[in-house]
């Protein structure tokens, strides 16, 4: 039966990793929304797009339980609690960041969430992390550190310090989630929302904000926030979690395409040749995973795995 269940898990595999991917697409788009905003700080920014990330996740739960919603909260439990703490934790840890320090070193650091998330499966969750995995991540750091490499050397070191608790963050996060992944953990990052809504709202001078940046923030909540966690939770069952984090520096790929292709900061060599290490070795490990998976599936007659 646990063999079943299992490969039950391994035939999701493709679509996990398709939904972690598409999750780091969207947010992808969140440097490029941030370029818009004109006057709003960083508190202001969080906090209204934390708004629009919780009404947008907490409609997808209603929709997905109905009147089971109340219980749909309570089957978290408290690997739910402490993955949507160290969502929304994260997501204060990445305004200080931002405030303290440069982007490229934020997004740099960031970059280590596969390792921290692959040390953490196999010390928690007992996940062997395949060489093949090991290798992808590696080479995905090697290339980020191409495509951020004129920025490193400058740099508030307390932000850089600060800014390490956003890998942490999310490695921990997908932990939690994927020891509760029997249950729907989609309403922990309506929670996480909640919490950043609450530490923003202390945290910030004043909530004044434009029409234009408001309707940015909804942006960023609803669609670039709300859709990206919402799929990488959604995947999060069907995927090991150094292969979670891994699968999202789709993200990192992307950011910088927005940039350049709608406001016309193209990259520098340096970062398209690192972009395109990250690509490949995330499109590889990917390739690599579906193989595996068809390797091991059970042939038409419940015997021989598929050629």
């Amino acid at each position: 039966m646990a063999a079943q269940r299992a490969t039950a898990r391994d035939a999701k595999y493709p679509l996990g990793a398709t939904m972690v991917l598409a999750g780091g697409l969207c947010l992808s788009f969140g440097g490029l929304l941030l370029r818009y905003i004109e006057d709003a700080d960083g508190w202001t920014i969080l906090f209204y797009r934390s708004i629009a990330f919780t009404l947008t996740v907490l409609v997808l739960v209603v929709v997905r339980h109905r009147g089971r919603t109340p219980r749909a909260f309570l089957e978290i439990g408290w690997n739910g609690v402490l993955a949507a703490a160290s969502l929304g934790a994260g997501f204060t840890f990445y305004v200080f960041a931002m405030l303290q320090t440069t982007v490229a070193n934020v997004v740099f650091i960031a970059s280590a969430g596969p390792l921290f998330a692959a040390v953490m499966g196999w010390m928690v969750l007992g996940e062997r992390v395949r060489p093949a995995t090991w290798l992808a991540i590696f080479l995905a750091l090697a290339g980020i550190s191409l495509m951020f490499a004129d920025g490193l050397a400058t740099g508030n070191p307390i932000g850089n310090f600060v800014a390490l608790g956003v890998p942490l963050t999310f490695a921990s996060m997908i932990i939690f989630m994927r020891r509760g992944k029997s249950f729907d953990m989609v309403p922990a990052i309506c929670l996480a929302g909640v919490f950043s809504i609450v530490a923003s709202a202390v945290m910030a001078d004043s909530l004044d904000i434009s029409g234009r940046d408001l309707a940015l923030c909804i942006l960023l909540g609803a669609g670039q926030v709300g859709g990206g966690f919402t799929l990488i939770t959604l995947g999060i069952r069907y995927v090991p979690a150094a292969e979670v984090a891994l699968f999202s520096f789709s993200e990192t790929i992307f950011a910088p395409i927005w940039v350049w292709l709608a406001i016309g900061e193209v990259p520098n060599p340096l970062a398209m040749a690192g972009g395109a290490i990250v690509f490949v070795s995330v499109a590889g490990r990917m390739v690599v995973g579906m193989l595996e998976q068809r390797r091991q599936a059970p042939g038409p007659r419940g015997g021989e795995g598929v050629a």
